[in-house]
């Protein structure tokens, strides 16, 4: 176990002026997870009710620096896994959430999130311009090429050319994380799978033992296309990424910390690999320069 990023767990500099705000509700069950791994970055993490931000209408966010959508099943992931939560955002808020991208603010979408995230139109959002209506769909999360729900833990790679400003800070290059789903395969049009290798919007891929990006199980759970584990916008600030790094907080999250430990020698690490995701995204709200 190493430490990839490179900025110690430690909380961020300033990251007391970053207010994120983290649904809860209607079938999410990882807000706390994803509360608790935003405060440790230093940041201020409410969770707040879908219903609650649907009351406040155009004004949901003010205020919000980070919009956290976490993993869960929402609604039950009827008709499709997501679709009930982004409709009801879309119809809703949809106004605000582009603004809310529009005006610098950054997203995270994990494994449910993410299957929200691409309903709703946030990710990728290819050939969207500033002051837009939200995108379409442009692409989805289907079932696992082994049907059934995959629990275990992935080898991830960054790509270093990704605009993705949640995957930047890296030390290394391969880092590990929990996965935890169903219906996690990345499917999109030609044209579409084009756009985001060329504008280099996968940045993360599940990698096999070599650390090479893999479609093979179980080193990819789901079958998604060049290993495709995460997408993120144009913009780099809007991330959606199907493994949980928020379940991957402290060193004993993993499963070889008691034999790393019983070894002795090990240097080990003072935080999980997932907390260094996060602090990224802390960072680059407070370069954003718009912390009211």
């Amino acid at each position: 176990m190493q430490w990839p990023w490179a900025h110690p767990p430690e909380p961020v500099e300033g990251a007391r002026d970053v207010h994120v705000t983290v649904l809860a509700g209607y079938g999410l069950n990882c807000e706390a997870g994803t509360a608790a791994g935003f405060r440790m970055a230093g940041a201020r993490a409410d969770i707040v009710h879908v219903a609650d931000l649907l009351d406040r209408g155009g004004s949901a966010l003010h205020g919000t620096h980070i919009l956290a959508f976490p993993g869960g099943f929402a609604f039950g992931d009827h008709i499709a896994s997501g679709r009930v939560l982004a409709n009801r955002l879309r119809f809703r808020i949809g106004d605000a959430l582009a603004r809310h991208v529009d005006d610098g603010g950054l997203v995270l979408g994990v494994c449910n999130g993410f299957q929200t995230l691409v309903k709703l139109g946030l990710l990728p959002a290819l050939g969207r311009a500033g002051g837009d209506p939200i995108a379409p769909q442009q692409v989805s999360l289907v079932d696992n090429d082994r049907l059934g729900y995959r629990d275990a833990w992935v080898r991830l790679r960054i790509d270093r050319e990704s605009p993705c400003v949640w995957t930047q800070g890296a030390a290394l290059d391969l880092f590990e994380t929990p996965s935890r789903h169903g219906e996690g395969k990345l499917v999109w049009p030609p044209e579409i799978g084009e756009a985001l290798a060329r504008d280099r919007l996968i940045p993360l891929r599940y990698a096999d033992a070599r650390g090479e990006p893999t479609e093979i199980w179980p080193d990819n759970p789901n079958g998604s296309p060049g290993g495709a584990a995460a997408l993120c916008d144009p913009t780099g600030r809007v991330l959606g990424v199907m493994p949980h790094p928020e379940a991957f907080l402290y060193p004993e999250n993993h499963p070889d910390f008691t034999v790393a430990r019983a070894r002795g020698g090990v240097e080990m690490p003072r935080a999980g690999a997932g907390l260094g995701l996060l602090q990224s995204g802390v960072r680059a709200a407070l370069s954003r320069g718009r912390l009211t």
